[in-house]
């Protein structure tokens, strides 16, 4: 046996919506989203605290992206009330309540141009080395003995 600790295999449990939103913000981060924006909207909706807006350059990578919100959101001990759009990749929503995720392909965040819809929001500062910290580290492979 090896006399090492283990490394954290679960992210924390997040305990409050702005946490939730940095978690699922760190997951798409993690698959390479481009364009991550984070809008804090609680003042201007009653169903939702934060919006994060992810975009992919294709298809295959919103799924992806999509897929590990969930993943690692599930480790956490959440998973989400909805989700839209798995079977065409082109926008993607997962609902947590207080936080909904818009995982767009590129071209289709450009016209439904939701960064405009919500100008009024508040834009929280994504710093991605945070992000990154967020989460555990991916597991390394042992040595064969």
């Amino acid at each position: 046996m090896s006399s090492q600790p283990r490394a954290r295999s679960r992210p924390p449990r997040p305990r409050d919506a702005q946490e939730l939103a940095l978690l699922c913000a760190a997951a798409a981060h993690s698959k390479k989203a481009s364009d991550l924006t984070l809008l804090e909207v609680a003042e201007l909706t009653g169903y939702a605290d934060y919006f994060l807006l992810a975009s992919g350059r294709s298809t295959r990578q919103t799924l992806a992206i999509a897929e590990n919100v969930e993943r690692v959101l599930k480790k956490a001990g959440r998973r989400p009330a909805g989700r839209e759009g798995m079977a065409e990749g082109r926008w993607i929503l997962l609902d947590y309540g207080e936080v909904v995720v818009h995982v767009f392909y590129e071209p289709v965040r450009g016209f439904y141009d939701l960064d405009s819809l919500w100008g009024d929001a508040l834009r929280l500062d994504l710093d991605p080395q945070v992000l990154e910290e967020l989460l555990p580290p991916a597991p390394r492979p042992q040595p064969k003995s």
